[in-house]
């Protein structure tokens, strides 16, 4: 079992930056793919980011392109999503995700991780 931890969101206005982190406890989590999701009020789940059990391939959707920056510290146990340039529409709860495997495929599927946080809660006004 890996138990999923985020933390770091908050209220911000437009243009402004956050970092959140996951911290993971239970298992090391170099042998998972660790993923980001977030969930805007009455919309499905989506993909955010994810990244290689060893960092060496990162994933983003296209609205955070260029915005944000994934990364992970195997040693701490603690993945990390750097948000920039932040908009309205980034408002969401973000979850931190975990996938056993090499490469879960559709990468983006979250139906492919197997242990999620409770999520933290990234409020963007404008």
């Amino acid at each position: 079992q890996v138990q999923l931890v985020e933390s770091g969101g908050g209220l911000v206005q437009a243009g402004d930056s956050l970092r959140l982190s996951c911290a993971a406890s239970g298992r090391t989590i170099s042998s998972y793919v660790m993923g980001w999701f977030r969930q805007a009020p009455g919309k499905e789940r989506e993909f955010v980011s994810a990244i290689t059990r060893a960092g060496g391939s990162l994933y983003y959707t296209d609205s955070v392109k260029g915005r944000f920056i994934i990364a992970r510290d195997n040693a701490k146990n603690t993945v990390y999503l750097e948000m920039n340039s932040l908009k309205p529409e980034d408002t969401a709860v973000y979850y931190c995700a975990a996938a056993a495997g090499i490469l879960p495929r559709p990468i983006h599927g979250p139906e492919k991780y197997d242990y999620w946080g409770q999520g933290t809660q990234v409020t963007v006004s404008s």
